[in-house]
């Protein structure tokens, strides 16, 4: 379906909660390192229960491995700087929809080389930092999949 890149993740219950998420909607999770935790970490095993065996889990060493892996029809970067909002975009299966560490975002490198048509940004009230990265990832990926009407839903 969609391809989630979360790149160098710093916190293990957002990536537990994010597998639980992908194993639910068919999506693809691709964890680019260095990563701030360990995958055997009590508190990733904790939030994503036990959906890490139905989930399709990936570790890249860098954006550029990810790139190379994974042939996307696009990319999202998601980002406070994006210009555009998430749900005035039209969203294609195989999308890969990219989001930063938890403390710091995705690097101005990693967004200027991706440029600003493909920053992306889920709208807030004045004077926010931002959203809490499981809750962003999981607002993403239902508008997208919803755009594709839901495919086979139970």
């Amino acid at each position: 379906m969609f391809h989630i890149a979360l790149y160098q993740p710093e916190i293990p219950p957002n990536t537990g909660n994010i597998i639980r998420l992908c194993a639910n909607t068919g999506s693809d999770l691709h964890l680019i390192r260095p990563l701030g935790f360990d995958l055997d970490d009590r508190k990733l095993r904790r939030a994503g229960l036990d959906y890490r065996e139905w989930a399709s889990v990936q570790l890249h060493n860098s954006l550029e491995d990810f790139h190379a892996a994974v042939e996307s029809a696009h990319t999202w970067a998601f980002s406070t700087r994006g210009t555009q909002t998430y749900s005035d975009i039209r969203f294609t299966p195989g999308d890969a929809l990219l989001f930063g560490p938890e403390t710091r975002g995705l690097p101005d490198a990693v967004l200027d080389a991706l440029g600003e048509d493909a920053m992306l940004r889920l709208p807030m009230v004045d004077n926010s930092r931002s959203l809490n990265l499981s809750n962003t990832v999981a607002v993403v990926v239902y508008e997208a999949w919803r755009q594709q009407g839901f495919g086979e839903v139970r």
